[in-house]
């Protein structure tokens, strides 16, 4: 009797499957690893459009992916995360009929102080990249439906691995500290990938759920893409050490280019880089042990249904 093998080949990062047909959003793909998502989705044969606030860069993002990838099906739509009257006008502008992915990408990150205020109140960080997300899901959750295997991926940091919520102070009221918070805006972003997962699986959902991150990611390893990004010389030789650690921004890529195209890749799961979490091919690795507290997740969903007065899973017929 020969023995069973299993058909499934090995994932290639640089040689991705077709996915001809299908089509797929990146929300911030115009710049950083957002870019080379789409860049890599695009080279599959599927739709790709960039979700970006500032149009211009969204056109030149386009442009650039256009030159380097042959038949690239490749658009722009205007998206602000952090006002959240105007996701409404995504949909429309979106004009088709199902969403086989979204990769929850963009993002904020502010270095110091001061505290600043999305145009609804909420702390930036936290409001875009957490609250955004939040009510931007609900809005495409019929277009994922329609789907056959509609697949929501929340790009999480490996910098939220060392942080824990507060879940009375969620908008860093009483303890701003940019970096934390921008930390903990991204572990925000996790919690909710995670527990949307639970609700979908729950509510006997065809969408899937994906959490990732890129581990370390830096502009200095990052090839060129102008005008977008053109490292310089200097940038790249004081970055070389680094390369022993950490990686550039197109690998940084990988684990969420994956999440949307590999069937093997299930809800609820968390993929990073091999490599200690840092560098490498892309992995499944275990659920972080604070990002696996249930409790914690379903007090942010709520705090962010009050926040934002919408509720992803109320299309579901999730509670």
């Amino acid at each position: 009797m020969s023995s069973s093998v299993s058909s499934t080949p090995a994932w290639n990062v640089h040689r991705l499957p077709r996915a001809d047909g299908s089509v797929f959003l990146v929300t911030g793909g115009n710049a950083g690893i957002g870019y080379f998502v789409a860049e890599q989705l695009s080279a599959t044969g599927a739709a790709v459009v960039l979700g970006s606030r500032n149009p211009a860069k969204a056109e030149n993002a386009a442009a650039s992916i256009r030159a380097r990838v042959a038949g690239a099906q490749v658009r722009a739509v205007r998206m602000d995360l952090a006002d959240l009257s105007s996701l409404q006008s995504v949909m429309d502008s979106l004009e088709v009929e199902r969403l086989d992915a979204v990769v929850h990408n963009a993002g904020v990150a502010l270095d110091d102080p001061p505290r600043k205020e999305t145009g609804d109140g909420h702390e930036l960080m936290f409001g875009t990249n957490h609250l955004g997300h939040f009510a931007l899901t609900e809005r495409l959750m019929p277009l994922l439906s329609a789907a056959p295997a509609g697949r929501v991926v929340t790009m999480g940091s490996f910098a939220a691995k060392s942080e824990r919520l507060d879940l009375d102070d969620l908008q860093s009221l009483h303890d701003y500290r940019p970096k934390r918070t921008y930390g903990c805006s991204k572990l925000a972003q996790m919690y909710f990938g995670m527990e949307l997962d639970r609700r979908l699986r729950a509510a006997g959902s065809t969408v899937a759920s994906v959490v990732v991150h890129p581990g370390g990611a830096l502009d200095s390893l990052t090839p060129s893409r102008p005008p977008m990004h053109v490292p310089t010389a200097g940038a790249r030789l004081s970055g070389a050490p680094a390369a022993l650690f950490v990686q550039g921004k197109h690998a940084g890529a990988w684990p969420a280019v994956r999440a949307v195209l590999d069937p093997a890749v299930s809800g609820g799961q968390l993929w990073g880089p091999r490599v200690f979490g840092l560098r490498g091919e892309p992995r499944r690795e275990p659920v972080w042990k604070h990002l696996a507290d249930t409790c914690v997740a379903a007090r942010l969903w709520d705090a962010s249904r009050d926040l934002t007065g919408v509720d992803p899973g109320a299309l579901l017929g999730a509670r």
